[in-house]
């Protein structure tokens, strides 16, 4: 965020977000969709020969708002829609792999939604201009493999999903409210910090992955104290990406983005809770079954 006297550049550490000139551009001064595109010049009501709706103006010398000028802007609400219509489809496909998927076929499910929403994940954040398609498709993944997930969790400790599900809607309703209440600054460092802690945390437990298909796993994914501890951590880490997400899409609507940029703003923030959702499964099932 940034104050009033000054404009600070919309740089963003975020892979979700880096990709995309206009999170990129410098608030409000971008060459893409900056103030300069919708600003007052555009529509000044002193400048007559710029807007050509002065008195006394020749009509046929007026000038018309053009297509991309009245392109429609994100907003907070385009974001709350895309978001919740993204949600939606890991919601319903994860409780369709619940209640059809048999037993012998959950393994098989929680594979191909793992690495099938990873690969589909990387495709989206690296992609310059997004595409709700391949949003909804990451969805319908990661709802597989939540759906498979949860069913084997469900079995180890019962109460585990209902306590993950709503953990997880009062980790992002406390992390929003403190980003407002608080007015939470989000600097470069902090974007940094918690962008290289995320992508160190990720790798680790993929080579605690690996190295479980050998025999050799360190514990890290386990459901043992090592297990909880990392469970504890990747819930952290996963409130540090919630405020970096509230920034940028506090930055893109102030920046005057396309409304299209509100799918990849959904998918940055479906990413988060789908992260926050399997630590909190993961630290209720251990405590559980150490009860």
């Amino acid at each position: 965020m940034s104050g009033e006297e000054e404009v600070v550049p919309m740089r963003s550490s975020n892979p979700v977000f880096s990709n995309s000139e206009g999170f990129n551009s410098h608030g409000g001064q971008g060459q893409g969709y900056g103030q300069q595109q919708y600003g007052r010049q555009q529509y000044g009501q002193t400048n007559a020969p710029q807007t050509g709706y002065g008195q006394g103006s020749d009509p046929s010398q007026w000038q018309y708002p053009t297509s991309q000028t009245l392109e429609e802007r994100m907003t907070i609400d385009s974001v709350v829609m895309r978001t919740a219509t993204t949600l939606a489809v890991v919601v319903i496909s994860a409780a369709l792999t619940w209640a059809v998927m048999p037993d012998e076929y959950l393994g098989m499910a929680w594979m191909i939604g793992a690495f099938g929403g990873l690969g589909m994940a990387f495709a989206v954040s690296f992609m310059r201009k997004v595409s709700p398609v391949l949003v909804l498709a990451y969805a319908a993944l990661e709802g597989l493999f939540l759906g498979a997930i949860s069913e084997v969790y469900h079995d180890i400790a019962d109460g585990a999903v209902t306590g993950a599900v709503l953990g997880t809607v009062a980790a992002f309703a406390a992390t929003l409210a403190a980003y407002k209440f608080f007015n939470i600054q989000v600097t470069d460092k902090f974007r940094k910090y918690v962008t290289i802690a995320a992508f160190g945390f990720f790798a680790v437990l993929m080579l605690d992955f690996v190295l479980a298909l050998f025999g050799n796993a360190m514990g890290f994914g386990g459901l043992g104290p090592l297990g909880l501890i990392t469970s504890f951590v990747g819930l952290g880490l996963g409130i540090f990406m919630l405020i970096l997400d509230f920034d940028m899409v506090e930055q893109g609507v102030a920046a005057g983005l396309p409304e299209q940029e509100s799918w990849r703003a959904a998918f940055g923030l479906t990413v988060t809770l789908i992260w926050i959702y399997i630590n909190l499964l993961r630290i209720f099932a251990i405590l559980s079954s150490d009860g």
